[in-house]
């Protein structure tokens, strides 16, 4: 019985409801930059309008027999719209415009109350832009004007995110261009390498090398103040010794700030020749007198000797540097720091760096030049 008494009251209460609410008419929206017309973003206003509950929404049909045979086409101002409210007896009138701005959707709508000539409310949001949404914006922004809450993880999504300035609208910094510079190499197998004569294997040069070579640059993240950067180095080093020694880097790299400070890091590639071997030390009776001497196994059996001597001398054969070895792809592990410094349209970048992998390391400088022709956008 409580029931029946409840629905009966709700339906009652619904209906009063419903026979009080106001009359009001769409107008058509203003638009530009979207795809949708002007009477597409009024139906779609139409129907998020009904949904609220709020008024008795005049239909589309009967509105245009009368707009049309008043030739009220283009009605967009206060004015005008009072006037279609007069023609069509509405009390309430609603129109508004949706434009694409570059990123985003502005929607701005106001709410006419034809009796006393006044806007009685009126909303503009920005969403970002996605037109295929856009008759949830236009719900959201009704469902606000309207005290509804409308669900926040749909207007979350739809929010335009007013974002730090990123590289698409504020150009990039593009460095690069040719690198030059010097490496220093530190005691350690590598060392030993470069100093050793050639006839045991070794290089016989300086253990320090220019470096000539050439930078690709890359930017996949950039804000005003940070980049992310991808970077390809190929380069020489050793000619100036008679060597021909290429390597080819592999970095990922952060630039910070106006200063243009940056940090690199990633894999460097390139070749080695490589022997099995072993070094004579002082004290043993058979290579004493040859103290530092590198010995490959080809050295060791070509004088004579076999294993077991070896192996009674205690000496074991281990991969060792050898330019008479066979050739193996080398990797090293390389980071690299500094700075770009401006002079007009020139860039100039200065970096130090360490590189190193099992046989030994060096750190070197390098420095570089190219010249921003135009800004470009990362995209």
């Amino acid at each position: 019985m409580k029931i029946k008494l409840f629905i009966t009251l709700l339906i009652m209460g619904l209906s009063f409801t419903k026979a009080n609410a106001q009359t009001i008419a769409v107008s058509d929206f203003s638009t530009t930059g979207l795809h949708a017309t002007p009477k597409i973003v009024a139906k779609l206003a139409r129907l998020e309008l009904i949904k609220t509950n709020k008024y008795v929404v005049m239909d589309e049909s009967d509105m245009d027999e009368v707009l049309t045979e008043n030739e009220m086409d283009n009605c967009y101002g206060k004015n005008c719209l009072i006037e279609i409210g007069e023609k069509l007896n509405a009390p309430m009138v609603l129109s508004g415009s949706a434009d694409g701005l570059g990123n985003k959707i502005v929607i701005s709508i106001k709410l006419i109350d034809v009796k006393t000539k006044t806007i009685k409310d009126s909303r503009s949001m920005e969403f970002d832009n996605q037109e295929i949404e856009l008759q949830r914006m236009l719900g959201i922004i009704l469902q606000e004007m309207h005290d509804i809450q409308p669900n926040e993880e749909t207007k979350k999504r739809l929010a335009f995110k007013n974002e730090v300035i990123i590289s698409n609208n504020v150009g990039k910094m593009n460095n690069s261009g040719p690198r030059m510079g010097i490496a220093f190499l530190h005691e350690s197998d590598l060392y030993d390498f470069f100093r050793r004569s050639e006839t045991q294997g070794g290089l016989n040069i300086q253990p320090i090398t220019t470096n000539l070579g050439y930078q690709f640059e890359g930017q996949y993240i950039g804000t005003e103040n940070f980049s992310a950067l991808a970077e390809v180095i190929f380069n020489v080093s050793g000619m100036e010794q008679g060597q021909f020694l290429p390597s080819l880097s592999i970095l990922n790299g952060f630039r910070f700030g106006t200063q243009g400070w940056e940090f690199a890091f990633g894999p460097s590639f390139g070749f080695r020749r490589e022997s099995q071997g072993f070094f004579s030390e002082q004290g043993k009776n058979l290579f004493g007198r040859e103290q530092g001497r590198y010995w490959s196994r080809s050295d060791f059996y070509n004088q004579g000797y076999t294993n077991d001597i070896l192996e009674s001398e205690g000496y074991e054969f281990t991969d060792n540097l050898d330019k008479r070895g066979d050739v193996k792809i080398n990797t090293n592990w390389l980071m690299a720091v500094g700075r770009t410094f401006k002079a007009g349209a020139l860039n100039i970048p200065f970096n130090v760096y360490y590189s190193y992998n099992k046989f030994g390391g060096s750190i070197g400088t390098s420095v570089g030049f190219n010249v921003t022709k135009s800004k470009s956008n990362i995209n």
